[in-house]
């Protein structure tokens, strides 16, 4: 990664994008309401991101990798965005993104965007469906703390010069290792624990928070 002069990294659900991915991907197995329900209670921190994301994973069984043609057709950008990416190109920034989400849907959507580096889980997938299991190591609240200071390192970023954007739980270790962490559409112990909130769900209110 090149230098930079600062870094901004996105969660991807429902900050990033306006959907949670993995609601998408449940819808194509009938079990999109269960799935959503554990989404809620995760992102509210109520229950152990990693395990719940094993249980919500395993109701995607049986999901053909056809599918997901049909989800990423349903994935919506957050507005504002493309707009914000732009911004802190302009201005000789990073865009990262890191997702307890997935791959499968990332590779697509983050370029499309003008992403310059993303994170996330993979789905395993054994003759053309989803096993139920993820491929590898979950990435958690630990993860994209992780993954936050590593790519300022790698672009020769201060941490005070980092900025994390996010709406849940799983967010807050990796907005309390960014220079400012800023709670985008969050729920309420994420607002607590912000240097910032946003309340509009537009992305183009953080442009005049870039340095």
């Amino acid at each position: 990664m090149p230098d930079a002069r600062f870094l901004v990294v996105f969660d991807a659900d429902s900050t990033l994008l306006r959907n949670e991915v993995i609601e998408l991907i449940a819808d194509e197995a009938g079990r999109g309401a269960e799935v959503a329900a554990a989404t809620e209670a995760a992102m509210r921190g109520e229950v152990d991101f990693t395990t719940s994301l094993r249980s919500r994973v395993e109701a995607l069984a049986g999901v053909p990798l056809s599918a997901f043609a049909r989800v990423l057709a349903r994935v919506e950008p957050t507005p504002g965005a493309a707009e914000l990416i732009a911004a802190i190109h302009s201005r000789g920034g990073v865009a990262a993104v890191v997702s307890g989400g997935f791959h499968e849907v990332l590779d697509t959507v983050a370029p499309s965007l003008g992403v310059d580096v993303w994170r996330a889980n993979r789905l395993a997938v054994s003759e053309g469906v989803l096993t139920g299991a993820v491929d590898g190591e979950i990435v958690d609240a630990a993860g994209k703390a992780a993954a936050l200071r590593e790519w300022a390192a790698s672009a020769g970023v201060p941490r005070a010069c980092t900025i994390a954007i996010g709406d849940g739980a799983n967010d807050l270790r990796m907005m309390d290792a960014a220079g400012l962490g800023l709670a985008f559409n969050a729920k309420p112990a994420v607002r607590a624990a912000a240097d910032l909130v946003i309340g509009d769900v537009d992305l183009r209110q953080v442009i005049p928070l870039l340095p």
